[in-house]
C-alpha cells in the first residue's frame, strides 16, 4: 500500500489515534483497515457509544442478555464498554507486539463522576483492568487535583495512564511530576518500569476554538493576526517543557532503570469539520500522537501532508506567540480554568446520556429499536 499521511507521521515519530470508535467500526474491518494504513491507537468516547446504541445491531446480542439477567444500568454500561475494549486491544495487539509495546495501545473513558476522588479513581481503575483483562488497555485519568493522586497511585501499581484535560504548562508539569512519582513508587515495589506506559493528552481544537473566540471579541490591534495560532504554540511549549523534563537526573535515573517516557498527545473531537484533520500535518514532533475522530483521520490520511518537525527547538517561537495573546488582554490562566470547567461538565453531560441510551436499550423489547 502506498504511504498515506499516517505513516507519514509514523515516518516522523508521530503516533496517529482514532478519539472514539463503536463495535460496528471494529466488526466491519475497518479498524484494520486503519491499522494498516498506519494507526496506532485509539480512544473510547461515551458520546459515540450512545449514539450507535440506537442503530448499531453489533450490540443486540449483548444487550438482550443483559436485560435477560436483570443487569442494572451501570453494569451494563460497564460490560458494554469493556467487550469493545477487549475487542479493540485484540485489533491492536499485533502493533502493540510488534513495536515493544510503545503502540497499539486502547484508552478507557471511567465514570466522570469520579473525577475528584482519587480513591474511587483508583478502584475503577483497577477494576477497568481486570475486566479488561489486556496488557494495551490504558485508563483515562483527568488532571484534576485528585486525578494527580490518582495517577500516581496507578503508575505504582503498574496500570497505564491516559491523563487528559490538561489546559496548562503548569497543569502538565504537575501531571509529569506525578507520572514520575509514580514509577519512583513502582521501581520501589519491584515492577518492571517498561511495562508501564502513559499519555499526557491536550485538547488542542478545544484550547484554539476558545482563545480564538475571544481574539474576536478583542479591540487590541494584534487580535487578527494571532487567529489560528494558540494550538501551535501551546504545543511548541508543551514540547519543550517535556524536553525539559527529559533532561533532568529524576528521569535519568527511571530510565536507566528501564522506565519509558510519557508521549504528549494532540486530541481533537466534536462534530467533524475539515479543519480538524489539518492539526495531524501541523503539530508534528517526535514520540507525539495526535488523535482524530475517524472522519478527520481519513481526511487527514489524505489531505495536506506532514511539514517535518514543527515542534522541537521552537519553544521561543511558540513563547513569542502566547506572549502576543497575552499584551491583547487574555489570560492564559483564565482560559484554562474556563476551559477544565466547560470539560468536566460536558464529560459528565456525555456520560449521563450514555447511561441513558443504556437504560433505554435495557427495556427496548427484543430486536427492537
Amino acid at each position: 500500500m502506498p504511504d498515506g499521511n499516517l505513516r507519514r507521521l509514523v515516518h516522523e515519530g508521530v503516533s496517529p489515534w482514532l478519539n472514539g470508535f463503536h463495535r460496528g467500526l471494529l466488526r466491519s474491518g475497518r479498524l484494520v483497515d486503519l491499522v494498516t494504513r498506519g494507526l496506532r491507537g485509539v480512544t473510547t468516547r461515551p458520546d459515540l457509544l450512545a449514539a450507535a446504541l440506537a442503530g448499531d445491531a453489533s450490540y443486540q446480542g449483548q444487550l438482550a442478555r443483559l436485560a435477560a439477567r436483570g443487569s442494572a444500568v451501570d453494569e451494563a454500561l460497564r460490560a458494554l464498554r469493556d467487550l469493545d475494549v477487549r475487542l479493540a486491544c485484540d485489533g491492536l495487539a499485533a502493533t502493540y507486539r510488534a513495536t515493544g509495546h510503545r503502540e497499539g495501545l486502547v484508552s478507557v473513558d471511567l465514570d466522570p463522576r469520579l473525577a475528584h476522588d482519587a480513591a474511587a479513581t483508583v478502584a475503577e481503575a483497577v477494576r477497568v483492568r481486570a475486566a479488561v483483562a489486556r496488557p494495551n488497555a490504558l485508563v483515562k485519568v483527568p488532571a484534576t487535583a485528585a486525578g494527580l493522586a490518582a495517577i500516581r497511585e496507578c503508575t505504582g501499581r503498574g496500570i497505564g495512564v491516559h491523563v487528559t484535560e490538561i489546559y496548562g504548562v503548569g497543569r502538565y508539569r504537575e501531571v509529569v511530576d506525578a507520572y514520575l512519582t509514580g514509577l519512583e513508587r513502582a521501581r520501589r515495589a519491584g515492577r518492571p518500569l517498561g511495562d508501564i506506559t502513559s499519555v499526557a493528552s491536550f485538547p488542542v481544537h478545544r484550547i484554539q476554538a476558545e482563545v480564538d473566540a475571544l481574539l474576536g471579541a478583542s479591540n487590541a490591534p494584534l487580535a487578527g493576526d494571532l487567529r489560528g495560532e494558540a494550538a501551535l504554540a501551546v504545543a511548541r511549549v508543551l514540547y519543550g517543557a517535556y524536553d525539559e523534563e527529559l533532561g533532568g537526573a529524576r528521569w535519568s535515573a527511571l530510565a536507566a532503570a528501564g522506565a519509558r517516557p510519557q508521549r504528549l498527545m494532540w486530541t481533537v473531537d466534536g462534530p467533524y469539520a475539515p479543519e480538524q484533520a489539518r492539526y495531524a500535518a501541523r503539530l508534528v514532533g517526535w514520540h507525539t500522537a495526535v488523535a482524530l475522530p475517524v472522519r478527520a483521520l481519513a481526511a487527514a490520511d489524505r489531505g495536506e501532508r506532514p511539514r517535518g518537525d514543527t515542534l522541537d527547538g521552537r519553544l521561543d517561537a511558540g513563547l513569542g506567540v502566547l506572549d502576543a495573546v497575552l499584551r491583547t488582554g487574555l489570560r492564559c490562566e483564565s482560559v484554562a480554568r474556563t476551559l477544565a470547567e466547560h470539560g468536566e461538565k460536558h464529560r459528565v453531560r456525555a456520560w449521563e446520556a450514555l447511561r441513558a441510551a443504556v437504560a433505554l436499550r435495557l427495556r427496548a423489547p427484543a430486536g427492537g429499536r
